[in-house]
């Protein structure tokens, strides 16, 4: 699996805003094989804590909160997963509101959502810490979440590793290069692969210096964003893309095993007249066709993996429905 980290300067405020941003940047970390892409901490306000504290219930949200309906749909459309860090609206029974990370699936339905649990003198005065550890599973990968401070503490990425997680995501508004450099030897001595994205602009905080990226479990940096200084061009946004497939993973894997079956409801497309650009076996016939239709949706990640091919390279479908007699015959023979 590709995943990717958004550096975007956000607008002060601005959720609405700033969630059109996140889908835009969701489609184009899809268009070029992402399968996540994570968000800079309190990136839909922007690290403003004094914004959010004149407006505890405006600058908060919660995981269905209707503001964030673009990046669900992003999410959807594109059937990427999202990580989005934002003042989390409080809890049942919590004392106020949290930083947190809404981790939204491919279908736009909300996988997790971690809150912060080490909070700055200044944070501490406006947030609730949480009580518990992020994770969640994605494509067969176990990741771990954690935000900005919470890195600074080693018993954090060891906790992930020791609980079978894979990747380390990391939402953060760092300020200097050298707070950047440290999630080397946390991926070091973790053994975790890490993806930072950090925030960039000025907050209330200082500012923030990008440099978003990756990290192998040896410790090498193989992503890395531009560090933020103004003026940027454009609007300074950018993603860094990591590859975090370290192995095969086959359909008898215990943490494919576990995907619950759902009707998704797409209909059956025959790709012979709806994707003539995607080659046909010759040798597959049945009486009514059945094995030239596909999902709607899986016919249209095949035409978005093929336009990602070299030059002179096409996709040929031997298989794609099975009726249940069909699986049955296969089964008993």
């Amino acid at each position: 699996m590709i995943i990717a980290a958004a550096q975007f300067p956000s607008v002060p405020g601005d959720i609405e805003a700033n969630a059109a941003r996140m889908a835009a940047l969701v489609g184009e970390a899809a268009d070029r094989g992402a399968g996540l892409v994570a968000f800079s901490e309190l990136a839909l306000t922007h690290y403003d804590l004094r914004l959010i504290a004149a407006d505890p219930v405006g600058m908060t949200v919660t995981e269905d909160d209707a503001r964030l309906a673009p990046v669900r749909e992003a999410c959807r459309t594109a059937g990427v997963a999202a990580v989005v860090n934002a003042a989390g609206r409080a809890r049942e029974g919590a004392a106020g509101p949290t930083v947190s990370s809404f981790v939204l699936g491919p279908d736009g339905a909300l996988l997790t959502r971690y809150d912060k649990r080490h909070l700055t003198g200044e944070e501490r005065k406006l947030f609730t810490p949480g009580g518990a550890d992020g994770r969640f599973m994605l494509g067969g990968i176990r990741f771990a979440l954690a935000t900005c401070l919470d890195s600074s503490f080693p018993e954090v990425p060891a906790r992930a590793a020791a609980d079978g997680c894979g990747v380390y995501l990391a939402s953060a508004f760092h300020d200097s290069a050298e707070r950047v450099e440290r999630y080397a030897e946390l991926a070091r001595d973790s053994g975790l692969q890490v993806l930072l994205a950090n925030g960039i602009g000025t907050g209330s905080c200082g500012p923030a210096c990008g440099l978003s990226g990756g990290w192998l479990p040896t410790g090498e940096r193989v992503a890395a964003a531009a560090e933020w200084s103004e003026p940027v061009p454009g609007d300074g946004a950018e993603l860094v893309l990591s590859d975090v497939r370290d192995r095969i993973t086959l359909m008898a894997d215990p943490a494919i095993a576990a995907i619950p079956v759902k009707e998704c409801g797409e209909p059956l497309v025959d790709i012979r007249t709806a994707a003539p650009a995607l080659l046909v076996a010759k040798d597959r016939h049945d009486a009514r066709g059945d094995f030239a239709h596909l999902r709607q949706g899986v016919l249209q990640r095949l035409l978005a993996a093929q336009e990602l091919l070299p030059d002179g390279l096409r996709l040929q479908i031997v298989e794609g429905y099975r009726p249940p007699a069909l699986q049955r015959r296969y089964f008993e023979e």
